[in-house]
C-alpha cells in the first residue's frame, strides 16, 4: 500500500496530491429547489379546479349544440338546466353564452376569466374560451 506521500511523488512536477472534486447539492440548493418545486405544485392544486370546470363546460355546450335546440332561449334554458345539475359549473350561466348557426348548425361559444388568489394581492388570471364542435 503506498502513502500519499508516494502516490503525490508520482505525479509531474508541480502537480499536488488532492482529493477528488466533490459532487452533490447543496444545502441551499435543495432548499431552492425545494421551494420552487412546492410553490408550481401549490399553482396547480390551485388551478386544477377551473381546469375541470372548463372541461366540464365544454362538454356540457358540445352536448346542447348536438341536440340541434331550436331557439336562442331554448339553447341558454337548456346550458342552466344543466348548469344546475352539474354544480362545477359556477362561473358562467346561460346568458353567458354566444350562439350562433354556421353552415346550418349550432354554434355555441364561451368566455371567460378566472381569478386565482395566490397570496396578499397577487392574483393567477386564467382565460378560458371555447366553442362547440
Amino acid at each position: 500500500m503506498t502513502s500519499l506521500n508516494e502516490r503525490a511523488s508520482n505525479l509531474r512536477p508541480g502537480h499536488r496530491a488532492t482529493r477528488g472534486r466533490q459532487r452533490g447539492i447543496t444545502l441551499f440548493g435543495l432548499m431552492l429547489w425545494a421551494i420552487l418545486i412546492g410553490f408550481v405544485g401549490y399553482l396547480v392544486v390551485r388551478a386544477l379546479p377551473t381546469v375541470n370546470e372548463y372541461a366540464t363546460i365544454q362538454r356540457t355546450i358540445d352536448k346542447i349544440a348536438k341536440e340541434q335546440p331550436a331557439t336562442v332561449a331554448a339553447a341558454r334554458q337548456a346550458f342552466d338546466r344543466q348548469k344546475d345539475i352539474e354544480y362545477a359549473i359556477a362561473t358562467i350561466s346561460g346568458k353567458d353564452l354566444t350562439i350562433t348557426k354556421e353552415n346550418e348548425q349550432v354554434v355555441i361559444a364561451f368566455a371567460y376569466e378566472k381569478e386565482i388568489p395566490i397570496m396578499g394581492p397577487v392574483y393567477l388570471l386564467l382565460k378560458y374560451e371555447g366553442r362547440s364542435k
